[in-house]
């Protein structure tokens, strides 16, 4: 099975922030990455490694 291409930071913020709208609106987290493509493990990853962050500091991780 092909690997798919790594998401861009700013495509993660994206998934991020539509995953905390979905458990918002009543979602388990278990539908809501399901729901925006990802597994469990990479969606907690994601928030460890990119909640907080500013859109600046999110673009220069995209550039290095």
């Amino acid at each position: 099975m092909e690997r798919k291409k790594a998401h861009a930071p700013e495509e993660i913020v994206a998934k991020l922030r539509q995953a905390e709208l979905l458990s918002g609106q009543g979602k388990t987290v278990t539908e809501a990455v399901r729901t925006i493509g990802v597994t469990e493990p990479t969606y907690y990853r994601w928030r460890t490694e990119f909640v907080g962050l500013k859109l600046n500091q999110v673009k220069r991780l995209g550039a290095s």
